[in-house]
């Protein structure tokens, strides 16, 4: 432990959950004006412990101490936590969408004089929380119409209106571009220098080493160690040895392809803008798909990879304007989602807890979702078979749950995503596209991820990966295609492809011609 004074000490923390542990003697200490990084698998428990600290388990529901400021504490909601200097942003952000920015600075906090809010002196605060964030925008603006990354920052203003002294970042650059990443990353460095102590949970090993002083390493639900990155000497590898118990000699699987013939093919595909009538989401896309085949899709954001997906996909976005798919040489039209599963086609959508689940079902309902036919007599489905394929596919997928009755949304993320592929390969599809499916899981639920995706090429499926991290593209995939505004701009070998050209081509509008 460093010099600094600890602002926080959480002693032999403890919590149960119906049939788990999920902390079991955890303990931890951040010193005052620290950027503290806590890091382990899906499922380690680091949420849990965050949620513990700011109230959102309250004292009682758990065993143990946590001292805060030297004071040892017992915060019995959120509020309680908040009044003390503590505030959390969780990766899915507590703000409402149809409120503006100042409505929701002050949400619970308003300024009101003889009980009537001053709505004058609430934007004139706004205004200057938001430059303290670096946010240029009207303060009236509702936040719907802000992207991911400006309500990060929307977030962390909120939390400096209530004279925040410890800062809890949860997984907070998961959903965001470099660029807004780095700039996130600033900002928590520039509020470490005003002497706000930070907290903040991350897949993001290369972020963590930017930002961090120290590091604590939990798994399976126990403290494994705190690593000071002060003095040098660690680095990714010895971070995700402790992580998961292991060294991983690569973060991808070892793989030989099996490439067979050409039987998925977009031609000429164009989409239309679901609002914006003058805007073209693709271009006269063309792309092809062989047997055993992990095809990437690469770009920036807002190249348009989604949209494309979600447009082949059954036209599940835009307004189809024209172009053909073609499977197994035959012209096919999916003009609904229940025609491209009929034929053949998934998609694990890039938000997996809006889209690709329906967090009220059960682990056992989510998997057979996409394809109750299967399992179903005169409309009616059998109880047994579904809770049979459920436990095959939780024994295949290693899914981390007692029983398969558990709702999903009490899994970790990465368990819920294995949740979302077992759904779509129980309808055995011919092509899976996979929609960011690594985005917000640790290394060791990423690599396992790699490996079904890798079985599921080996057994002749194709696959299109669209991935926004380009290691993961460079390792995984047998081909990549670059997207920019709408177009396809570039098909190149996976023997051929660096971040280099993948960037060049991903910042040109100059498709390339490649034999």
């Amino acid at each position: 432990m460093a010099d600094a004074v600890p602002i926080l000490e959480m002693r032999s923390i403890t919590k149960e959950f119906p049939g788990v542990k999920a902390l079991s003697d955890v303990s931890i200490t951040v010193g005052a004006g620290e950027i503290h990084a806590i890091c382990g698998e899906n499922g380690a428990g680091k949420s849990t412990l965050m949620k513990v600290l700011s109230g959102v388990y309250p004292h009682g529901t758990y065993t143990g101490e946590i001292w805060f400021r030297g004071d040892l504490v017992a915060f019995r909601d959120i509020r309680a936590s908040e009044q003390a200097g503590i505030a959390i942003i969780h990766q899915e952000l507590a703000l409402i969408p149809e409120l503006s920015i100042t409505e929701n600075l002050f949400l619970g906090n308003e300024i009101a004089r003889g009980g009537v809010i001053d709505w004058s002196e609430a934007r004139l605060r706004a205004v200057d929380l938001l430059a303290r964030v670096g946010l240029r925008e009207d303060p009236d603006t509702q936040i719907k119409h802000l992207g991911v990354g400006k309500q990060q920052l929307v977030e962390i203003a909120k939390a400096i209106a209530k004279d925040v002294k410890l800062l809890i970042l949860d997984e907070p650059t998961a959903a965001l571009n470099e660029d807004d990443s780095q700039h996130l990353l600033d900002l928590i460095l520039s509020l470490k220098g005003k002497g706000i102590t930070s907290i903040i949970i991350s897949h993001k090993l290369n972020e963590i080493e930017q930002i961090a002083d120290e590091i604590t390493i939990i798994r399976d639900g126990r403290t494994i160690e705190t690593l000071d990155l002060r003095g040098g000497g660690v680095d990714e590898d010895r971070i995700i040895r402790g992580m998961v118990g292991r060294s991983l000699e690569s973060r991808f699987p070892d793989r030989t392809p099996h490439i067979g013939e050409v039987f998925f093919e977009v031609r000429d595909w164009t989409v239309q803008h679901p609002q914006i009538a003058e805007r073209l989401v693709a271009k006269g896309s063309n792309l092809f798909v062989r047997r055993g085949e992990i095809v990437g899709l690469a770009g920036l954001m807002g190249a348009g990879r989604t949209e494309l997906a979600m447009s082949i996909f059954g036209r599940s976005y835009g307004k189809y304007l024209g172009g053909t798919i073609v499977k197994d040489g035959q012209e096919i039209v999916l003009k609904d989602v229940q025609a491209a599963i009929a034929h053949g086609l998934a998609y694990v959508s890039e938000d997996r807890k809006v889209l690709g689940l329906n967090l009220l079902d059960t682990i056992k309902r989510s998997i057979v979702a996409a394809k109750l036919s299967k399992i179903s007599r005169r409309g009616v489905v059998d109880p047994y078979a579904e809770n049979d394929i459920a436990e095959d596919y939780r024994k295949r997928l290693r899914i981390k749950t007692p029983s398969v009755d558990v709702g999903v949304s009490k899994l970790s993320g990465g368990n819920q995503q294995k949740v979302v592929l077992a759904k779509w390969m129980f309808t055995d599809p011919d092509l899976l596209i996979l929609d960011e499916p690594t985005r917000g899981i640790d290394v060791g639920a990423k690599y396992e991820i790699y490996t079904i995706i890798q079985q599921l090429a080996s057994q002749g499926k194709g696959v299109i990966l669209i991935s926004s991290e380009l290691p993961e593209l460079l390792g995984i995939a047998d081909r990549i295609y670059t997207v920019f505004e709408g177009q396809i701009t570039d098909d190149i070998p996976a023997s051929e492809a660096t971040p280099e050209n993948l960037m060049r081509s991903m910042t040109s509008s100059r498709p390339k011609a490649r034999a």
